[in-house]
């Protein structure tokens, strides 16, 4: 509790409006409601933005979930949106597929399976959502398009949801298309009508996920209206995408009855008129993706208010849920919270979490919006919300422009000062005696925010409140008397990525797929059972993806996993390796690889490459153009070897099998980066026995 004097400067009650130099704002359910709040979520993939949180140690990985999922705690997330993994490269890294061949189907691949389930242990309510960004190549039958055969591509979608069901007991509510990509009617058409001939009937679609110009077909289409619950938009890309694809659905009397829902990614809080005239639920079915410090805090809190007041959306999804990924990929810290040090076990809780906890533990899916809500007359928003039933949650924010900064789209310029503001309860709340007050301050001053503390209850005399509200400030006025800001004790300090590090992959029966640590940016490095090898190398990490996948991202033409500290300049890296392609095969271990992500085609470093036909490279690049050095090493498939990679300064040596194969190659660049592990091409690759020291 803050003291009285302080309480009181904030915060007071009038007896008669016409008392304070204040603006009147209504609140009265009476006049009719507005539309029926949907939940605020996160998205774990789009992609590998989870990858680390799986390798943290107990307890802190369960604190991490209990901050995300667990009711009347933290965020007390509502909505869980996950990648359908497809094995290629999705912003941050890769995420493995169900189904990596067309004979090919195991529901324990990757960890969203694990998430999902957490979440659900936590908030049995939560919805789920699956969407894919890429696809297995056999999906595309040789092309970059999973639209070409609608029968295969449905095959697939539907066998994640029925796995996710047979195997994890997850029910999956809503299904996308493919993010960010043009979607196709006709698919859609076919997933509906293969999800209602499995029982399926109330999975709902997730459409286009990239624009907003599938609306224009949902108002001339009612088959479509029917199949499609929920349509992804990305709105920065609407300005010369909307009239060519209205136009074509507008022709197109099928797809009216398809879509009950219409998302839109990154929509700067506002829709579009067709999006309107549908009478669908709006979402913001991708959001946020601020870098998560106070002024990523101050955007969360500004567009979960105002994708309603300006865009009527009644869902918001971040993405992403949480940064647990190397923070040197692309979009490090754009999660709600920080969770990157699974070796130390350090994590960090951000402001985006407690300003979730603002809507989310105050207002559930199934609540409804009351039409009077707004934007306040000297800057600002205000959201009210009940449940029918006599309940009433506002939340109010006060961000400033340069205090709320998303990353996209462009943010126009608008002015907040301080403020009274005057709420009249009216309707059903006209009586009510007291509310509940949660507050977060931003202080971008002295650095010392304060966020979501629990005020003294406001009693309310005549059926009116006043508050005294200054810019960068959060508040919810509720009936509801379940909040909690929970904690635990501090997690142990950050530390860097151990300079010792080893890994055999003995494990016999891992909890999960993929090695702690390595982060795929393209290909899938799974744990493998060499039953053929009656040496010491019966458990080890294989390269698995022998097709290039169908794409969202720009992956490389190579595999390569990444491990350890991006700061990285001096450094060893030993690896048995094991080529299974005959004469065209071929591997590498690397150091210093500077970039990944979307960018992992250009990504440079040294990489110290041997192949089945007798021969080594050395590159200055994961395409293998820059040559370094070259020659003989007699290498070749079906034979383990082990390479060591030395880099010190401007100068780099390289083994095979303990003696020396090159040295003193001269390296100009990069100056610093990760070690790596990969193959040639997307074939079936090996290694075991790796190791780092790094100075």
């Amino acid at each position: 509790m803050i003291s009285r004097t302080l309480f009181s400067r904030v915060l007071w009650v009038c007896s008669f409006v016409w008392w304070c130099d204040a603006e009147s704002y209504v609140l009265d359910d009476k006049i009719g409601l507005g539309r029926q709040f949907d939940g605020i979520g996160g998205l774990s993939g789009g992609g590998a933005t989870s990858r680390l949180l799986v390798n943290y140690a107990e307890p802190y990985r369960s604190q991490i979930l209990d901050y995300l999922f667990k009711p009347n705690f933290g965020a007390s997330l509502q909505i869980l949106k996950v990648e359908i993994g497809g094995d290629s490269q999705t912003t941050d890294g890769t995420e493995p597929s169900h189904m990596h061949y067309e004979n090919d189907q195991n529901y324990f691949r990757g960890y969203e399976w694990w998430l999902m389930r957490e979440a659900k242990l936590r908030n049995p309510n939560i919805k789920l959502i699956g969407l894919p960004w890429a696809f297995p190549g056999w999906v595309g039958h040789g092309t970059n398009w999973p639209y070409e055969y609608p029968d295969i591509t449905v095959y697939y979608v539907v066998s994640w949801i029925i796995g996710a069901k047979q195997y994890h007991d997850l029910d999956i509510d809503y299904v996308g298309i493919w993010n960010e990509r043009k979607f196709d009617s006709n698919y859609i058409k076919v997933l509906r009508d293969a999800l209602d001939r499995v029982g399926l009937t109330n999975v709902g679609i997730i459409a286009a996920d990239g624009n907003w110009s599938i609306s224009s077909a949902m108002g001339v289409d009612p088959y479509l209206n029917d199949a499609v619950e929920v349509i992804g938009v990305k709105i920065i890309a609407s300005d010369n995408l909307w009239q060519p694809i209205s136009l074509y659905l507008l022709l197109d009397p099928e797809l009216r009855n398809a879509v009950e829902v219409i998302g839109a990614h990154y929509p700067g809080t506002n829709t579009v008129l067709e999006a309107l005239k549908t009478e669908k639920k709006l979402w913001s079915s991708e959001d946020y993706s601020t870098y998560n410090d106070d002024v990523g805090g101050g955007c969360w809190a500004r567009i979960l208010n105002q994708n309603y007041v300006n865009g009527r959306m009644t869902a918001t999804i971040s993405w992403n849920l949480i940064a647990s990924y190397y923070e040197d990929l692309s979009f490090g810290r754009n999660g709600l919270m920080t969770a990157e040090e699974p070796w130390s076990g350090s994590y960090a809780v951000e402001s985006p979490i407690w300003i979730t906890a603002h809507t989310t533990q105050f207002a559930q899916p199934g609540w409804t919006y009351l039409q009077t809500v707004g934007h306040l007359l000297h800057g600002g928003s205000y959201v009210a919300l009940t449940d029918g039933k006599g309940n009433l949650t506002v939340i109010i924010e006060t961000m400033t422009h340069d205090h709320s900064v998303c990353i996209r789209p462009p943010l126009p310029p608008f002015n907040v000062s301080s403020q009274n503001a005057t709420f009249q309860l009216k309707g059903s709340f006209g009586s009510l005696p007291v509310l509940q007050v949660w507050h977060s301050k931003f202080d971008f001053k002295t650095k010392k925010p304060t966020f979501f503390k629990h005020l003294s209850p406001l009693k309310i005399t005549d059926g009116a409140f006043t508050l005294n509200l200054e810019p960068d400030e959060v508040y919810t006025l509720t009936t509801v008397t379940t909040g909690q800001k929970g904690s635990y004790p501090a997690p142990p300090d950050s530390t860097p990525f151990p300079k010792t590090y080893k890994d055999d992959f003995d494990v016999r029966n891992p909890h999960f797929t993929e090695a702690p640590d390595f982060a795929d940016q393209t290909g899938v490095f799974e744990y493998y059972i060499n039953l053929t090898d009656p040496g010491p190398h019966v458990f080890t990490l294989r390269q698995v993806v022998t097709q290039r996948p169908v794409t969202w991202a720009a992956d490389a033409d190579q595999t390569i996993s990444i491990i350890g500290d991006h700061s990285w300049q001096n450094l060893t890296v030993t690896c048995d390796v094991y080529i299974e392609t005959v004469k065209t095969g071929g591997l590498f271990i690397a150091g210093r690889v500077d970039k990944g992500g979307e960018s992992v085609r250009n990504a440079k470093g040294v990489f110290y490459w041997v192949y089945a036909d007798g021969t080594y490279k050395v590159t200055n690049d994961l395409s293998g153009k820059t040559v370094l050095a070259e020659g003989l090493s007699g290498t070749r498939a079906g034979v383990w070897h082990t390479l060591t990679l030395t880099i010190e300064g401007q100068y780099a040596s390289g083994m095979l099998d303990g003696y020396p194969l090159w040295k003193n190659t001269v390296v100009l660049g990069p100056q610093n980066g990760w070690a790596a592990i990969g193959s040639q091409t997307f074939e079936l690759a090996q290694f075991d026995n790796f190791a780092i020291e790094a100075k």
